[in-house]
């Protein structure tokens, strides 16, 4: 029975194909930087056309950010079920002057086994492939398509990372989800497709550097240099980032004073922290917290320290794992293999995943994601997807869907 599936799936995606290329391009062809908002609905209004066919009905959500464009739900069955939550966003991070001045545009290499263009594998290839998995579906395994309750939630502002979406996308599913699955792109090594179950979780920080500014030449010693204070305080910060408990704190911005002739007076730095156990977040966070604690030098500056934002931790929960096993047994049946990963990037699986068990990384191969130039020696490559993995991610995708619905 299940090379019966195998068979049937695998003609049906086929024929499917040209289809799905086509409206791949149309998405890759519209610039949706984040705030091009004209442009974002448009690839949400195109969006919301391609599923059309399936008797999926789309609601326009505005964002409470004037700047991004509308969230998208595509919604479908019976609403009194809880739902299969598939996740995939409208916006890239290549502003239209930038796909203009690296010539970054849809380009098919066959020779390469690529296809290059601005969110070619995050994440538009990731919405076509929740197209092209669904379409299959329908055609092959009817009564399970139709049984089912499914929410495509399609995020307008996913590159700004933020908790908005994640609340638009439960009041949908009041009643939580059967599973949340992210189509974000899903690396392979040879005949294993990545499977990803957890990511960390963020803190942002700003440290603020207060001293007196003061003539640097005839009355230094009057002076409380902010700068030199901030420097210490961003030594002590570096040194929380403790790998073996996955624990990393990176200062990416410093900047203060105005002329090399006054002792400075402010200083700021800002920095991330990461980690996969929201535990050891928290125990981050209390440390630099801390760094405000005492932090006065002896000419008088001081140390602030302002929490500048968060995100919560995805960690691999039990109901994660076992709703891995899906995925597993599925790769078993189609003689491939997935391995699960952990990321530390963030993707919309951090905020949606209290929703229910939730998987990630389910999008097609490629890689490059925010790269937009080529150079001549070969060391800068732009974004890409390999077409050739979209079937088989589909049908591993489409096996393990098979036995998560049919358990009930």
């Amino acid at each position: 029975m299940e090379e019966t599936l195998s068979v049937d799936l695998e003609a049906a995606l086929n024929s499917l194909m040209p289809e799905a290329m086509l409206w791949f391009r149309r998405m890759v062809e519209i610039n949706s930087f984040t705030t091009n908002r004209d442009g974002v609905n448009q690839v949400g209004a195109l969006t919301a056309e391609c599923f059309a066919s399936m008797g999926f009905t789309p609601e326009f959500v505005e964002s409470e950010n004037q700047e991004h464009g509308r969230h998208l739900f595509l919604c479908r069955g019976d609403a009194s079920l809880r739902p299969v939550v598939l996740v995939t966003h409208l916006d890239t991070v290549f502003p239209a002057e930038e796909e203009q001045k690296n010539d970054f545009q849809w380009r098919e290499a066959p020779e390469e086994g690529r296809i290059y263009g601005p969110g070619t594998v995050d994440i538009k290839g990731g919405t076509v492939l929740v197209w092209l998995q669904l379409q299959a579906l329908k055609r092959v395994l009817p009564a399970l398509f139709e049984s089912t309750r499914w929410i495509i939630a399609v995020n307008a502002s996913e590159e700004v990372i933020g908790a908005e979406f994640g609340k638009r996308t439960a009041e949908r599913a009041p009643q939580g989800a059967r599973a949340v699955l992210v189509f974000e792109g899903g690396p392979r090594e040879g005949n294993s497709f990545h499977l990803v179950t957890s990511r960390k979780g963020r803190a942002l920080y700003r440290l603020h550097g207060h001293g007196r500014a003061a003539h640097a030449g005839s009355a230094h010693a009057e002076g409380a240099n902010a700068i030199v204070m901030l420097a210490e305080a961003v030594q002590a910060a570096a040194q929380v980032t403790d790998y073996e408990r996955g624990l990393t704190v990176n200062v990416g911005v410093i900047a203060g004073g105005s002329v090399v002739n006054r002792v400075p007076q402010e200083a700021f730095a800002d920095m991330e922290m990461r980690a996969f156990d929201p535990l050891v977040l928290e125990d981050g966070c209390r440390r630099i917290e801390g760094l405000a604690v005492g932090a006065v030098s002896e000419q008088g500056a001081w140390i602030r320290v302002e929490n500048t934002g968060t995100s919560p931790a995805w960690p691999a929960s039990p109901e994660t794992i076992a709703l891995a096993q899906h995925w597993e047994v599925a790769a078993r049946a189609l003689g491939i293999f997935v391995k699960q990963v952990a990321r530390g990037g963030l993707s919309d699986a951090n905020y949606l995943c209290t929703l229910g068990p939730t998987l990630d990384g389910l999008g097609p191969s490629g890689a490059n994601a925010h790269c937009s130039e080529r150079s001549a020696d070969g060391r800068k490559v732009p974004e890409y997807v390999e077409p050739d993995s979209f079937i088989p991610k589909a049908m591993l995708n489409i096996f393990a869907l098979k036995s998560l619905l049919a358990g009930g």
